[in-house]
């Protein structure tokens, strides 16, 4: 072996901590290995890696190194565990994962189904009740001639000739540590460990079969635009036994002609004049239950005041309180008046002026025959 430098060897500097170190072995260490690399002198450098790390990696070693050089830690300074690095990987088999994608003992082609997507578009009133929705649904089913085997049924599947019917292949390989086992699927029979002589004239051997189903979709009260209904086991069918996805319904909600939503509280904003502001009024509010709700604006009630009926909002998801109806008052002035209109705005004006703004009973007379024009 070339009397190289170790630091040179994994690529460090002197000055590097443990970690460091032992990062760089892994990564030398993966590059070098022998049953990865067919280079003709992969062996050797892997051989080279393996002495280097055992010396930087103990700190006594490192610290005879780094003063004396090789002479420090003898000829034989870097044997020891070749895998000693590999704490990390958790274990011997799980390096051989790394680099063939394979462990032994591994045979699993089992594989879940695809999720799928489906859109309802609810109104206003099934968001905030809750409804139920029947929703047809395209998916992937196991072939209903086969049962999902693939073979034509009468017919009988053969046992992998190549693996057995155990569905992998061992390959032993020799290395400079000795004799090794790699498990891959096998390739005859795709990991079954069977072959299928006779393929089902339904699915042409593939197993699965697009159908097209009635899914009832119960839509639970309270539910916004944006969320999902996930409805477990109802999307496409597995591979081998890996379970059936799932189908998630996106919701999405039209617009009310009165209400908003906040959250579980519905918003609604009132209309009223500015006589009925000033005297206060009784007022019917519309809620989604069907009947409408008294409402008291008092004297005075300024634009932009908020009263809340308690219980006509949007039930809690997965609850049974509900939330409020918030009224938000609309004090609208008239854009234009009649005769009658303007005469008696004139008179209420100069009333004001007289009472330097403050209410009497003269000034709730004007206010009166102003609600009356209005009205």
């Amino acid at each position: 072996m070339a009397d190289r430098d170790y630091y040179d060897i994994l690529g460090v500097g002197r000055a590097v901590g443990e970690e460091d170190i032992r990062r760089a072995f892994r990564k030398k260490a993966m590059e070098f290995h022998p049953d990865r690399n067919k280079s003709s002198d992969a062996e050797e450098k892997f051989k080279e890696v393996n002495e280097a790390y055992q010396v930087l990696s103990d700190p006594n070693k490192k610290a005879q190194y780094d003063q004396f050089g090789k002479a420090g830690v003898g000829a034989n300074g870097g044997s020891g565990q070749p895998f000693d690095g590999f704490e990390g990987f958790g274990g011997f088999g799980d390096i051989f994962d790394s680099f063939f994608g394979n462990g032994p003992g591994r045979r699993s082609r089992a594989q879940r189904g695809s999720d799928l997507q489906h859109r309802v578009v609810l109104s206003f009133e099934e968001s905030v009740f809750g409804t139920e929705r029947e929703v047809d649904l395209t998916r992937l089913e196991d072939c209903a001639t086969c049962s999902g085997v693939g073979n034509e049924p009468g017919t009988s599947l053969e046992t992998c000739s190549t693996c057995k019917g155990n569905g992998q292949v061992r390959r032993a390989q020799r290395s400079v540590f000795g004799q090794f086992t790699q498990v891959t699927t096998c390739s005859s029979c795709q990991g079954r460990g069977s072959i299928i002589k006779t393929t089902c004239s339904n699915c042409r051997g593939g197993g699965k079969e697009r159908k097209t189903r009635k899914i009832e979709v119960n839509i639970p009260a309270g539910v916004e635009a944006g969320m999902q209904v996930r409805l477990t086991g109802e999307g496409d069918v597995g591979n081998e036994g890996g379970g059936t996805g799932n189908l998630y319904v996106y919701i999405d909600v039209q617009e009310h002609q009165y209400f908003d939503r906040d959250g579980s509280d519905l918003t609604y904003v009132l209309p009223v004049n500015i006589a009925e502001a000033a005297l206060g009024v009784h007022k019917p509010i519309p809620t989604l239950d069907g009947e409408d709700e008294d409402l008291h604006l008092p004297q005075g009630t300024q634009p932009g005041s908020e009263f809340r009926i308690k219980g006509k909002g949007v039930p809690h998801l997965h609850g049974s309180r509900r939330g409020d109806l918030l009224v938000t008052i609309d004090v609208r002035v008239p854009g234009s008046l009649d005769n009658r209109q303007q005469e008696l705005l004139k008179e209420l004006a100069e009333s004001f002026a007289q009472s330097n703004g403050s209410s009497d009973e003269d000034d709730k007379g004007i206010f009166n025959k102003i609600k009356e024009v209005l009205s």
